[in-house]
């Protein structure tokens, strides 16, 4: 019984280290951006800095200096082919206002990625498939460190109007369509009537006419008893 309480104790340090190395590993690469393809023509530390920092700005537009750099190194061995250029920033804002940039080197013989251990890549790269999977399931899906994080795609509800509610824009509609046809029907009826009826002299113009011909029958008799 001891040696089994002595082994679980064992297990237990042991899974608590890997917990700390895991989380060690992952803050010190947290700043770190991987550049592929930038030409391998620097001759001294300096002189690479120098060009990282005129590349950074040639392509994404963002003028840094030496001290938002706390580190520049290339991977593996010399080769033919330029080696991948690890750059660990001083600050987390400056590696993600860069990686948000990344379509700027869409077109170019640059590329760029985020810095992983090997293990997590190896588990990523597992991922792939069933990364894909899900999206064509028309879920999203994204890879975030070494895990899959996977949102379920849910259709939109289609509103449904109630019967009580349904009844009452029924009401309106017929209330309208009614009101509608009353005004039809009154227009019909009613007719414009004009203030002077036609064919119909007005009684104050008649006796204008009635006025002048007797003034003019009166001048013309006295006119005749003055030449008699």
């Amino acid at each position: 019984m001891a040696w089994e309480g002595k082994l679980g104790e064992m297990k237990e340090k042991v899974e608590n280290q890997e917990k700390r190395i895991y989380y060690l590993e992952k803050q010190t690469r947290v700043r770190n951006l991987v550049f592929f393809g930038i030409e391998e023509n620097e001759t001294s530390y300096k002189s690479f800095e120098e060009n990282i920092i005129k590349w950074i700005e040639q392509y994404f537009s963002i003028k840094l200096t030496y001290r938002d750099i706390q580190e520049i190194k290339r991977l593996g061995k010399k080769q033919e082919r330029p080696r991948p250029t690890v750059v660990t920033f001083t600050t987390l804002g400056i590696k993600i206002e860069i990686f948000k940039q990344k379509r700027a080197l869409k077109d170019t013989q640059y590329y760029m990625k985020e810095d992983f251990p090997k293990y997590v890549l190896d588990e990523r790269k597992a991922l792939q498939e069933q990364l894909k999977l899900e999206r064509e399931k028309g879920n999203t899906a994204i890879l975030k460190y070494d895990k899959l994080i996977v949102s379920k795609y849910q259709s939109k509800r289609k509103y449904r109007s109630s019967p009580d509610n349904t009844s009452q824009i029924n009401m309106d509609k017929h209330t309208q369509a009614s009101k509608k046809n009353k005004i039809k029907q009154i227009g019909k009826t009613v007719t414009r009537s004009n203030s002077i009826t036609e064919g119909v002299t007005k009684p104050s113009m008649l006796n204008f006419l009635v006025n002048k011909n007797t003034m003019k029958t009166n001048n013309n008799q006295e006119s005749n008893s003055e030449n008699i």
